[in-house]
């Protein structure tokens, strides 16, 4: 991943970050639950600061044996084309509030 030097509390223009040469936007940790299907797979979302946009992600911890599985971090590069909109405007303002606290409390490389 792609270091970044904006410090924690700078938010400036992180809702529109992108990295046009390989259509990545960066995404914050905004939800993590276990799927109700299936204790054994760990649900993460990643939203872009603005909360408009969304990343799920899904992870069978029994796919990893005793090995200790994905490593969960504050921020993520993504492609930007596997951003899905975030049609609720309930779940869009959490996503906002929460991505606006993660980046106050974290570096985009911080395991969480």
């Amino acid at each position: 991943m792609e270091t970044d030097a904006m410090s924690k509390t700078d938010t400036t223009s992180e809702a529109t970050r992108t990295d046009g040469d390989r259509g990545e936007t960066r995404v914050w940790m905004v939800e993590r639950t276990y799927s109700e299907d299936s204790p054994n797979i760990l649900v993460v979302v990643y939203a872009t600061p603005d909360g408009v946009r969304a990343l799920r992600k899904e992870w069978a911890f029994n796919r990893y044996g005793n090995s200790p599985g994905p490593e969960v971090t504050a921020a993520r590069e993504v492609p930007t084309a596997r951003l899905s909109a975030v049609d609720d405007a309930e779940t869009r303002e959490r996503y906002r509030t929460e991505a606006e606290r993660m980046q106050q409390r974290h570096d985009p490389d911080d395991p969480v």
